[in-house]
């Protein structure tokens, strides 16, 4: 059984063969690329624990400046503290090594692409990088006022944080706020397939606004204000953008069409 790769002069060069066999191959050794690329990323996360330790207790360290309460987080077992830095070794490999892996997905997937796809796919990938960076950097200076009214709202009770939940927390946090700002490429992506029209996002902006909300009430692991307003706004601002840009698109096409 053979399988179709077009060239990559695009559509109109010789289309090279590739049995399944030769695929799955290359994307073994595309997976074991990425993998190797991860297990290195981790291993530098774990030498430098104690400074990505420091870095992700900055919100928590920031909430509780100025109160009487300690910046301070604990574990409550034996093996927590040990348990923690692997978990730490691990997500920081996967994030350190993401270039790694986003460009062994692409060499992958070019191949099969004609140049025009191409161009859209960089372009894509690039912003899709771009927004969910800013959107984790957002998160991470929400994060300390989002803890502070957790406690200043959570009544006379004394608060011990656990490291373990509070890493946690903050990586939902950020995860949340990135996949949230991917939320224009999506609708930027279903107008250009014709799957949306810019005029119907438009009609429906007040149902739009109510399923931001409700969707970001859902997302932020808080369930708190602060993360509430700090990313439904960007979010709507985002949907406004989109639907320009719809337009912007819409008229170049009819603008192509008439000169054809």
């Amino acid at each position: 059984m053979k399988l179709r790769k077009r060239a990559r002069s695009g559509a109109e060069g010789a289309n090279a063969q590739m049995t399944l066999m030769d695929h799955l191959r290359e994307l073994r050794n595309r997976i074991l690329k990425s993998a190797v690329a991860v297990l290195v990323a981790a291993v530098a996360a774990y030498i430098f624990y104690d400074d990505i330790f420091r870095f992700f207790t900055g919100p928590y360290c920031e909430s509780v400046k100025d109160t009487d309460r300690s910046c301070t987080l604990y574990s409550f077992d034996l093996l927590g503290g040990f348990l923690l830095r692997m978990k730490v070794a691990l997500v920081g490999g996967v994030v350190l090594a993401l270039p790694v892996i986003l460009y062994q997905l692409w060499r992958f997937i070019v191949p099969g692409l004609y140049r025009n796809e191409r161009r859209y796919t960089v372009a894509f990938v690039g912003s899709s990088l771009l927004l969910f960076s800013i959107g984790g950097v957002l998160a991470y200076y929400t994060l300390p006022a989002m803890i502070a009214w957790l406690q200043g709202n959570g009544g006379p009770v004394t608060y011990v944080t656990a490291a373990d939940k509070y890493f946690w927390l903050t990586v939902l946090m950020v995860a949340a706020f990135g996949v949230g700002f991917e939320f224009p490429i999506v609708l930027v992506a279903l107008q250009m397939v014709g799957v949306l029209q810019p005029s119907t996002l438009a009609n429906v902006r007040r149902q739009a606004l109510v399923g931001i909300v409700a969707a970001v009430a859902v997302l932020t692991p808080g369930g708190d204000p602060i993360s509430l307003l700090a990313l439904s706004v960007p979010m709507y601002v985002f949907y406004e953008t989109s639907i320009l840009i719809g337009r912007l698109m819409s008229r170049r096409k009819r603008n192509a069409s008439a000169s054809t």
